[in-house]
């Protein structure tokens, strides 16, 4: 099953154009990355999903049905804006929003006090909000959106303003809900959350899609790249289209060299062409693009998240 897919979608707010014609779906168990800088549209999409707003044009299906409150018990939500009931305590925070979703009080309660233990916040139960620190909520708000055990979680910008500590607790608990079933969805504009725990993801600028698929793939629409060091400039090598001298060269010449491969050309096919016609070498490297440098290549740099 798929758990969501949109198609064509449209959102104009007056005369800016926020989503523009976006269709892309995800697979039930994937953690999906999407991907782009502040104001790429993100935001605008997982609220269209969640039924907050409604798009202008095109289609959108949640677990198989339209966006709506038929599919709450089995959504999980954390919204980049975070926004608690200060006077509540940890716990009755965490039980209330179980509530809302369908769960007993019972069973609300006794699965927010294994997430509370589960994050480290089990002495504060009943602590009231106001007194938690930024961190601490930011525990109770995930705990709040994940109470119910949903099929489909949708995070938004979650990482924004956790230490790294926190941050991994988060990476760990998105993993802990794939390895459950769970289909998870996450915005982000930070690209080494999205390297280590994206199976897909999707990159937006100014709400169009610019790529769909995997890390895998998005690298691949780069040009191979070597790092090399040598007594002279490869530039002219079968197979190098570009080269780059990084820092000086030692005494004895040897150079370090940052070289782009012509579109085509394999690493393997580079070396063996070296060899054979006897061009000196002390290092040669295969350099694995970042998701970070697929994102400039695929956006521009214009779009660079900062």
């Amino acid at each position: 099953m798929t758990a969501l897919v949109l198609d064509r979608v449209t959102k104009n707010f007056g005369a800016k154009r926020a989503v523009d014609e976006l269709s892309f779906s995800v697979a039930d168990g994937q953690v999906f990355g999407f991907l782009g800088g502040n104001g790429a549209g993100k935001t605008t999409s997982l609220r269209m999903v969640l039924d907050i707003i409604r798009p202008d044009s095109g289609s959108i299906s949640v677990l198989g049905r339209a966006p709506g409150r038929d599919n709450a018990r089995a959504l999980g939500f954390l919204p980049e804006e975070r926004g608690l009931y200060r006077s509540m305590t940890a716990l009755d925070t965490i039980a209330y929003f179980g509530q809302l979703k369908g769960m007993t009080t019972g069973d609300a309660r006794r699965e927010g006090k294994a997430l509370l233990e589960r994050f480290g916040l089990g002495a504060d139960a009943r602590t009231k909000v106001e007194k938690l620190s930024k961190g601490m909520a930011q525990k109770v708000q995930l705990a709040a959106a994940i109470v119910n055990a949903p099929r489909l979680v949708i995070l938004d910008e979650p990482f924004s303003g956790l230490d790294p500590v926190n941050q991994g607790l988060l990476e760990d608990e998105v993993l802990r809900l794939a390895r459950a079933g769970a289909t998870v969805i996450f915005s982000t504009h930070v690209m080494q959350h999205a390297e280590r725990l994206c199976d897909r993801l999707l990159l937006i600028a100014r709400g169009k899609k610019v790529f769909e698929g995997t890390q895998d793939e998005a690298r691949g629409a780069l040009p191979a790249r070597l790092s090399i060091v040598s007594q002279k400039s490869p530039v002219g090598a079968a197979g190098v289209a570009r080269a780059e001298p990084e820092g000086v060269a030692d005494a004895g010449g040897w150079q370090r060299w940052r070289v782009q491969l012509s579109p085509g050309s394999q690493a393997g096919s580079v070396l063996e062409a070296f060899t054979q016609s006897g061009f000196a070498l002390r290092q040669f490297d295969e350099r694995r693009p970042s998701l970070h440098d697929a994102f400039i290549h695929l956006v521009g740099p214009q779009e660079v998240p900062a």
